[in-house]
């Protein structure tokens, strides 16, 4: 049987493989194993913290707001908790920790604590807050300059592109929540501020927030608030659902939004008053939710990403922008209109597009959409010299995206049909990979596929991984 200096030399490295920092402290508190991550992430020295009690350690900590101390003294496991505190030398660190007790025969001997460091994130996080008003006890008017659209900044002539837009049209002139569906790029933002400044709200906030870009528990309070002690270095903090109170709230990729917050937000748009993270008092709101996803609603809620009754809630009134692919006449349309803005920002005299240039503008298939679109005639203008005609070789884009395949090999009647056309996609995919040099979203692109879909194949073919 192995010695216990076997298991312990064992674990030591084990922890030190691990990308998170690792905390284990025994039945007295005191820390017996602390990688070299958490060292880092908590800007202090291991020998600071092996051999002393956690208290000794983080003397800034309150007992009771300790995950610690709950797990060893009275066996309570904490999962993904924000904690905000001072390490030995007096640097806050905040960070996100999981805690639980190691309980042997009803006794607790030892608690173990992964932590993930979030400072960057929650210092960024604070600074939005501040930039938008949140936590001041009176809130100052101040003038902020932001690109504001309309329905006269959103361009295009394809019928059933013109009927989308006089849908959000109509639904700027009614005060109920929009689910707005479109791919990356197509303008589901444009969209939202012009529904949002074409309606009786006009005079009142609009805030936006990418779901996508903030982690759950930062996330959470971001949009509900903070009370003061609702947590380890928590202040009181208005949210974004209070600084938007009677505008609007953009909330973009609502389907990246955690699915127990997803609840908490279908409480609030029922209810209409939202509670702050730790506090007790009940805050009336009245905000209008446009919420935007860039994939179909029916495969996310199929796929468990978008709460199918927080979907009915938001899909009062819904808007599907097609992408520009299914308008190819509204290309040259849209590069005219950009040509002429961008020659005003870059002060050129860029008159005309070339029959070539326009030629091959069309034949290209736009995966990023008009957003796409735009940076390549933003790119074009911007290096033009003397020019007045925007040529094909000003053009910084890829190959069109109809290019001829190589014609498949002649299908053999002795394999079977699935593994004959596998084989073949796994040639196109592999092909694809190649191109991109390995970058999975660029072939993803290339193949005209979602990325999450070429990520399956990949592992489906053991292309990658």
């Amino acid at each position: 049987m192995m010695r216990a200096e076997y298991y312990k030399k064992i674990i030591y490295e084990l922890i030190n493989l691990i990308d998170e920092g690792v905390y284990i402290v025994d039945q007295e508190g005191k820390g017996i194993f602390y990688n070299h991550t958490m060292a880092d992430l908590e800007k202090v020295n291991v020998e600071d913290v092996l051999g002393k009690t956690f208290h000794e350690a983080f003397p800034d900590f309150k007992l009771d707001e300790s995950t610690l101390f709950k797990a060893l003294k009275k066996k309570i496991s904490t999962v993904r908790q924000q904690q905000t505190y001072k390490n030995l030398y007096g640097k806050e660190i905040t960070t996100i920790n999981s805690t639980i007790p190691v309980i042997v025969g009803g006794e607790t001997v030892a608690a173990i604590e992964l932590a993930k460091d979030i400072t960057d994130i929650r210092q960024m996080s604070d600074k939005l807050m501040e930039l938008g008003g949140g936590g001041q006890p009176e809130r100052e008017e101040r003038q902020t300059v932001i690109r504001r659209y309309s329905f006269e900044d959103i361009w295009g002539q394809n019928p059933g592109f013109v009927e989308v837009v006089d849908r959000a049209k109509r639904a700027a002139s009614v005060d109920a929540s929009v689910l707005i569906y479109g791919e990356t790029g197509t303008g589901k933002e444009l969209f939202a501020q012009s529904i949002h400044y074409g309606g009786d709200r006009r005079n009142k906030p609009f805030l936006a927030q990418n779901c996508a870009a903030i982690p759950e528990p930062l996330l959470e309070g971001m949009l509900f608030g903070t009370a003061k002690g609702g947590f380890t270095g928590a202040v009181d903090r208005a949210g974004l659902f209070e600084q938007a109170n009677g505008g609007t709230l953009l909330l973009d990729e609502i389907s990246a939004m955690p699915y127990d917050l997803q609840s908490k937000l279908l409480r609030v748009l029922q209810e209409n008053y939202i509670r702050r993270i730790g506090g007790t008092k009940d805050i009336p709101v009245d905000v209008r939710i446009i919420a935007t996803v860039n994939e179909s609603p029916e495969d996310l809620m199929a796929h468990g990403k978008l709460r199918k009754d927080l979907y009915y809630r938001l899909n009062i009134v819904n808007i599907s922008i097609p992408p520009l692919r299914e308008r190819p006449g509204d290309v040259m349309v849209l590069a005219e209109r950009f040509l002429e803005k961008h020659n005003k920002r870059f002060n050129k005299e860029l008159w005309m597009i070339s029959d070539a240039a326009a030629k091959r503008l069309r034949s290209y298939e736009y995966p990023g959409n008009v957003r796409e679109l735009e940076n390549i005639i933003e790119q074009a203008v911007a290096m033009a010299d003397r020019e007045h005609v925007l040529s094909e070789k000003l053009l910084n884009m890829p190959g069109t995206a109809k290019k001829s395949r190589q014609s498949a090999p002649k299908y053999d009647a002795q394999i079977p049909l699935d593994q004959y056309l596998d084989a073949i996609e796994r040639q196109v995919i592999k092909e694809a990979m190649i191109n991109a040099n390995g970058n999975i979203s660029k072939a993803a692109e290339t193949l005209q596929i979602k990325r999450q879909t070429l990520q399956h194949k990949l592992k489906r073919y053991h292309i990658m991984g």
